[in-house]
């Protein structure tokens, strides 16, 4: 093969290549961050579904949060108690067992990448970062069901077979 053609060939291959990799990652973008749920959502509901059909408030009666997701499917979210106690000393170094765990247990909050598969109703969180140490790098998929600005979606069960359930309300884009 002449040294004319074998430049040729990989010319051909430099101006194929960005091409390729364009048509890539514009299908790998599709799947993530679904536009229609890019935007500024509150928190309507926390529940938690127990195991015997009964229902309850997982983050006391007035649950507060915002989920965040954006075009590109980065999302972050936070869900706090209403009612969390505040620590008795300014300095956080210094709070008791009890208030440490009084405050994780009354928090949730995590932040990554958003996928969405319309067709099978499921979200699938990439979580990078998480107030709960244990699901940072993990994937997690919820089924979810949306409804004009009303999205809702229910957690894989605990352990103890509660199913947590989260409702939110669109409030900007």
């Amino acid at each position: 093969m002449s040294l004319y053609r074998t430049f040729s060939r990989l010319a051909a291959l430099a101006c194929l290549l960005p091409g390729l990799a364009w048509a890539s990652g514009a299908g790998a973008a599709d799947a993530r961050g679904d536009v229609s749920l890019a935007g500024t959502w509150t928190l309507v509901a926390a529940d938690v579904l127990h195991p015997d059909g009964t229902r309850s408030h997982d983050y006391g009666d007035a649950p507060k949060g915002l989920l965040l997701i954006d075009r590109a499917g980065h999302y972050s979210l936070q869900i706090f108690r209403a009612d969390r106690p505040r620590f008795a000393n300014p300095d956080k170094a210094k709070a008791s067992a009890q208030e440490y765990r009084t405050a994780v247990m009354g928090a949730s909050t995590h932040y990554g990448m958003l996928a969405v598969d319309p067709g099978r109703h499921q979200l699938v969180f990439h979580i990078e970062g998480a107030s709960f140490p244990n699901w940072e790098g993990q994937q997690q998929s919820r089924a979810f069901e949306l409804r004009g600005d009303t999205l809702s979606y229910r957690v894989p069960p605990r352990p103890d077979g509660n199913v947590p359930m989260s409702v939110w309300r669109r409030i900007g884009d």
